[in-house]
Order: C-alpha cells, then structure tokens, then sequence
C-alpha cells in the first residue's frame, strides 16, 4: 500500500542494532495487520548487529529517518560529540558497515511529512539533537510544525503529549496507553532497543489515521541475546547491563 493511503501505521524508533528486538516487534507488528511502518531513526549504534537491522529496516519501513547515531556512524557528526560508551560503540559500528548499510543511511532524512503527520527524529526544533522530555520542548515541536499530529524519538521514552490552548497536556505512555488524536498530539513511540523509561520491553506504536487511534505497545523480547552479542562484539558493558534495567 502507498504511503498516501495508510490507514494503520506501525512507528518504530531507536532500534540500535538491536536484531532480537527488532524482529520481535516486527512479528508483533505483522499480527497487528498495519498498512505501512514508519521508523523514526537511529537504526544503528549501541548495539551489535547494524547490518542486519539496516537490511531490515530498509525492507520493512516505507518510510524512514536518520537519527544521530546513524550520521556519526557516516562520519556526518563528530565522535567526540557523544558520550564515551556511545562513542566506542559507534566506532566500532562504523568499522563492521557495509557499503549497503552506509548507502541506505545516507539517503535518509532526519524529518519528513506524510499523511498528514510530520516525523522528526528528534523534535521539529533541532531535527538530529533535541530531546523532547519538557514541556517547553513539547511546546515549540508542536508550534513549529503544522500537522495535527507530530512524531518524534530520540529520547527512548514514549510519550503523549497533547496541546491544550497553550498548554502541553499528558506524559509518559507505558504499554497498554491509549488515546484518541483529536487537537494536536505530539507521540513518542518510545526504543525498539533500547528503552529508557524503566520498562526494558521493546517498545512500539499503532496509528490509526482514519478513527484518529493510537495505541502504546510493549513486548518482552530475548535480551539476554543481544547482551550476549554485545559481548562477543566487546561492546562496552554497561550498554549491555543497562538493556535489562530499560534505562
């Protein structure tokens, strides 16, 4: 189905290289019979198998954006402009690319406007760097862009957030969150892999662009596999030790 067409949207965002995560939202995903998936970026960095999650998103996603991770990875953004986990690992995943990976990367954006949404891997202020986790950053998100409803990752945390008047409305979206778009909504589908809200499941949202629906999804997927991998990799351990506490 064209992407002008969808009705039932799959988000994901902040994948980082998380394989077992990813398909197991991919699985879950397809059993919610959606129409198109949308990824909001960072595919890759932290975690250990980039290729694989570039292949599959590449095949999987109409519509997809580049996150920070992915451009430091192209040497768009600076390494030292991360943290030194973050920075490790990236250098390590830009050493294991492949030319197909680098090339599918490349050719993303870091926003884009579909149906009637407009995406952003992080906020409509500072599409590549700011996360919305404030009420302020909320606010100037949903001032800026002009669709009813924005997208946005980055921070690893799901949220709703609804403009009210001139007042940013609702929080965090644990699993099981649902809520009717009607206003202006600014979502965060929260990480496929790597969560930061306490809750180490992967996380994923369903639209429904006709009965304006979106509903908040968590699944358990095997994280001791991907700890496993990041091991073998020698990923730095702390990556590894946080995906089971979801920080």
């Amino acid at each position: 189905m064209v992407a002008g067409l969808a009705m039932r949207v799959a988000v994901i965002s902040d994948i980082h290289a998380n394989y077992h995560a990813l398909e197991t939202v991919l699985a879950e995903i397809d059993a919610a019979r959606v129409d198109v998936v949308w990824c909001l970026g960072d595919t890759v960095g932290y975690g250990p198998r980039p290729n694989d999650c570039c292949e599959t998103v590449k095949s999987r996603a109409e519509q997809s954006l580049v996150g920070n991770h992915d451009l430091v990875v192209l040497g768009e953004l600076a390494v030292s402009d991360f943290n030194d986990e973050a920075a490790a690992a990236a250098t390590w995943t830009a050493s294991v690319l492949t030319e197909q990976s680098r090339a599918f990367l490349a050719g993303l954006e870091p926003c884009a406007s579909l149906d009637g949404v407009e995406l952003f891997h992080a906020s409509a202020r500072d599409p590549v760097w700011e996360y919305v986790l404030t009420e302020e950053a909320a606010h100037a998100t949903l001032e800026l862009a002009e669709a009813p409803l924005v997208l946005v990752g980055h921070s690893h945390v799901a949220l709703a957030l609804a403009l009210d008047g001139e007042t940013v409305a609702g929080g965090l979206a644990p699993g099981g969150t649902e809520v009717q778009l009607s206003g202006r909504w600014l979502l965060n589908p929260g990480s496929v892999g790597q969560p930061r809200d306490g809750d180490p499941r992967a996380a994923w949202l369903l639209l429904d662009l006709q009965r304006r629906f979106a509903a908040f999804h968590r699944v358990a997927y095997p994280i001791e596999k991907t700890q496993s991998e990041m091991r073998e990799r020698r990923l730095p351990p702390a990556l590894a030790a946080r995906l089971e506490r979801g920080e």
